[in-house]
C-alpha cells in the first residue's frame, strides 16, 4: 500500500514536473556513478537520455575532440561494446543511453545536434547533468581542467542550464557491479552520490516553477564529500552547502626530481587563485567546505570571465537552491538527501531520515518540493503532498 502511493506521487511529478533531461559525463557511459544518477532522475518523472564517451576521458576540459574512426579500434570500457562496433551507438540494454568516441564536450555537442534531433522525442534538453564524477573537482584550477565541468560549461554555452556533479569516492566501477546493499547494511556510494545529485536538480527544477533552471549563461558545480556506506553511516546524507570557487583552492606547481630527471606536479594555494572579484565574498570557498568532512559544496558560476570593470545588477539566485542548499552556518542544517520524493527502483524514496553526519541534524519540517508546488497548484496539490508526507512517515 505505501509503494502504490509513492507510484501515485511519482506519476504526479511526472505531469507537473517532467522535463527533457540530457546527462552526460568524462569518466565514461558505463559507470555506476552516471547510471545511478540517470536512474535516479528518471525516477523524479524525467525523461532522460544519456550520452557519454565509451571511455574514460578525464582531464580533458572544454576540448571537443570528434573521433577520426567510423568503427571503436578497441573496447569501450568494461567490454560493454567490442572492439569494430560503430564509434556511436546505444547500450545493448537501453535505448536512451547512447556511447560516443569522443571527449566530454564533444558528447554534449553530439548529443545536441545528432542523437537528441533524430533518436529522442526532444531537440533541446531543458537541462544537462554532468557527472557524477569520480574525484572532487574543486576550485578554478580544476574548473578549467575537468572533463565533467567542460561538458558542462558547454552546454551553458550553448544555452543550456547545467549542473557539474564530482564526488569524493573516487574509484571507478561498472554500472553492473553496482552493491545493491553493503556490508554495512546501506545503500552503495555510486547510488547515494546518483541520489543526491537528483535531488538537488530536483529543487532547482522545482523552484523554477516552469521557468529556465537557470538564468542564461549560467551552471552549478557540485561537490560531494566521501560517501561511508560501505563501512559506517557518518556520511551518508550530507547536507548541501553554497560556496563559492575561490578561497583555500590549490593550483599545480612543477616539481623536479634531479634523481630522475623528472618533474611531476605539487598543490599549492596561491593568492592568484583565490581572489573574490565576483560574486557573494562572503560565502566560503568550496575547497574549505569540502575539508571539514560530511558537507557538499554548491557554487554558481557564469560563463562570462570579463573582469568587472563596472558593477552590474545580477540575478538573486538563493531562492532557486532553498531551502534544500544552505548557507554553512545555518542553525539547522538538513541532510541532501532530504526534501524532495522519487520513486526509487527498490521502492524506496529519496527521502531520508539519516543524518548528514554525527554532529549534522536532521530537520523535521515540510519537504520544500512540496512547499513550493503547493503555492502554484492550489488545494488539489496540496492533498496529494499531504498524503506523500504520510508515506514518508510511514516508511521510516
Amino acid at each position: 500500500m505505501l509503494f502504490s502511493k509513492s507510484v501515485v506521487f511519482a506519476a504526479a511529478v511526472s505531469v507537473v514536473n517532467g522535463l527533457n533531461i540530457l546527462v552526460t559525463n568524462d569518466d565514461g557511459f558505463g559507470t555506476a556513478n552516471i547510471r545511478e544518477m540517470y536512474k535516479a532522475i528518471k525516477a523524479f518523472g524525467h525523461n532522460a537520455y544519456i550520452v557519454a564517451s565509451t571511455s574514460d576521458q578525464s582531464g580533458m576540459g572544454g576540448r571537443a575532440v570528434f573521433t577520426t574512426s567510423a568503427n571503436l579500434t578497441a573496447d569501450s570500457e568494461f567490454g560493454i561494446i567490442k572492439a569494430g562496433a560503430p564509434s556511436i551507438g546505444t547500450d545493448p540494454n537501453d535505448s536512451h543511453i547512447w556511447y560516443y568516441n569522443g571527449t566530454p564536450s564533444a558528447c554534449v555537442q553530439v548529443a545536441l545536434d545528432y542523437v537528441l534531433p533524430n533518436f529522442a522525442s526532444f531537440s533541446v534538453p531543458d537541462l544537462v547533468l554532468s557527472g557524477p564524477n569520480y574525484g572532487t573537482n574543486l576550485g578554478p584550477f580544476l574548473y578549467t581542467l575537468s572533463g565533467t565541468i567542460g561538458a558542462t560549461y558547454t552546454a551553458v554555452e550553448r544555452g543550456i542550464p547545467a549542473i557539474a556533479y564530482s564526488g569524493t569516492n573516487a574509484v571507478q566501477t561498472a554500472y553492473y557491479s553496482l552493491n545493491t546493499t553493503t556490508k554495512a547494511g546501506l545503500k552503495d556510494p555510486a547510488t547515494i552520490t546518483g541520489e543526491l545529485a537528483a535531488n538537488l536538480a530536483q529543487q532547482l527544477i522545482t523552484n523554477a516553477k516552469g521557468g529556465r533552471i537557470l538564468p542564461l549563461g549560467y551552471g552549478v558545480t557540485v561537490n560531494i564529500p566521501y560517501i561511508t556506506s560501505f563501512t559506517d553511516s557518518s556520511c551518508v546524507n550530507p547536507p548541501f552547502i553554497q560556496t563559492r570557487i575561490t578561497g583555500g583552492a590549490d593550483v599545480d606547481s612543477a616539481s623536479y626530481n634531479a634523481t630522475s630527471g623528472l618533474f611531476s606536479y605539487e598543490n599549492v594555494v596561491p593568492a592568484g587563485a583565490n581572489q573574490c572579484l565576483n560574486g557573494d565574498c562572503s560565502l566560503p570557498g568550496e575547497t574549505d567546505i569540502l575539508s571539514k568532512g560530511c558537507q557538499s559544496s554548491v557554487s554558481i558560476f557564469t560563463v562570462d570571465y570579463d573582469a568587472p570593470l563596472q558593477c552590474h545588477a545580477s540575478p538573486d539566485l538563493r531562492p532557486l537552491l532553498m531551502p534544500l542548499v544552505q548557507y554553512a552556518n545555518s542553525s539547522n542544517i538538513v541532510g541532501g538527501l532530504n526534501g524532495t520524493t522519487a520513486v526509487y527502483g527498490n521502492g524506496t524514496t529519496g527521502s531520508s531520515s539519516s543524518s548528514a553526519s554525527a554532529s549534522a541534524s536532521t530537520s523535521t519540517t515540510t519537504a520544500p518540493i512540496s512547499a513550493s508546488t503547493a503555492e502554484i497548484v492550489g488545494v488539489k496539490w496540496r492533498m496529494m503532498v499531504g498524503m506523500v508526507v504520510l508515506t514518508a512517515l510511514a516508511l521510516r
